[in-house]
């Protein structure tokens, strides 16, 4: 998804050219498969071959992915992903990002009031 994001479409030859290590030709194709038999991709024909492009946002799929990752990992507690993340990451926050935070965090109280 995120070749394919990054592009804005792709077909399978396109997709392997970008990830390290690519796995093979039919790995990648059953794969783009399957993300479009979930609805993340649609395709097109190009002569012989696939195009596939995102039919959800970045914004869209993004968000999709941390809920299932709050749900599986974190049992549904942002506080315990954003207490990971800010593990991993803390040494490597700027200013500016550190500020943004804050905020979000200010502005979850509001809400939550």
């Amino acid at each position: 998804m995120d070749v394919i994001f990054q592009l804005g479409e792709a077909s399978v030859g396109a997709v392997r050219e970008r990830l390290p290590d690519p796995p093979s030709y039919s790995a990648v194709r059953t794969m783009l498969g399957y993300l479009e038999q979930k609805g993340l991709l649609k395709h097109r024909r190009v002569g012989i071959k696939h195009v596939y492009r995102p039919t959800q946002s970045t914004e869209t799929v993004r968000r999709s992915a941390l809920k299932h990752l709050l749900q599986t990992f974190y049992r549904q507690s942002p506080a315990a992903a954003v207490a990971s993340i800010l593990e991993i990451a803390s040494s490597d926050l700027t200013e500016d990002e550190l500020r943004k935070i804050e905020q979000l965090i200010e502005r979850a109280k509001k809400e939550g009031q």
